[in-house]
């Protein structure tokens, strides 16, 4: 069996975490794809994705036990994916992870099977967004679009999901990824 990491990325404000909630619990009952949760040096209480929360000393003592498959940072926080990732490879299942468009070349340099799959959503719809959640102000939001915008030029291959629309478009859209990519690999399998 050929297991497959997905690694979704898109800019703060896509709507990553949103299609990502979606398509766990759309494919809850499906034993064959395993979504990870990430490691953030970010309050439990502050939003956004279901993380688990670390403080930055305990972030640092997970990193040198060499408990995360893989870790970056990004906006003064620190971000890790789990060794279960392996372990959950190991046994054919296609896993789900939430990424960084920085960190995507050394993912693809641990996990040569990586499929990268871009949430993108159009620029006027990614500033209104930041700035309806309201995290930082006018200019840190300019700044965002800045690198969203400067990324969004090297946008890596893989599939690109468009989020301008309904929450179901692009959630139906990344399920019917997911699925295809756990069904390639079933289907390798003899």
């Amino acid at each position: 069996m050929t297991a497959r990491l997905i690694y979704v990325v898109g800019a703060s404000g896509s709507g990553k975490d949103t299609l990502m909630t979606y398509a766990r619990e759309k494919l809850a009952g499906e034993p064959q794809v395993c979504f990870a949760h990430r490691y953030i040096t970010r309050p439990a209480a502050a939003g956004g994705e279901n993380h688990i929360a670390l403080t930055p000393e305990e972030f640092a003592a997970r990193q040198a036990a060499k408990l995360f498959a893989m870790h970056w940072a990004s906006h003064g926080l620190h971000y890790g994916v789990g060794i279960e990732v392996n372990q959950w490879l190991a046994k054919g299942l296609t896993v789900v992870v939430n990424g960084s468009r920085e960190y995507l070349s050394e993912a693809r340099h641990r996990y040569p099977e990586l499929l990268p799959v871009t949430i993108d959503v159009s620029t006027d719809a990614l500033r209104k967004r930041l700035l309806a959640r309201g995290r930082e102000d006018g200019p840190a939001v300019e700044r965002r679009i800045q690198r969203h915008e400067a990324l969004r030029q090297s946008a890596p291959t893989g599939l690109v999901i468009r989020n301008d629309g309904p929450v179901e478009q692009g959630g139906d859209a990344l399920v019917r990824r997911i699925l295809e990519q756990q069904r390639q690999g079933v289907a390798t399998c003899a």
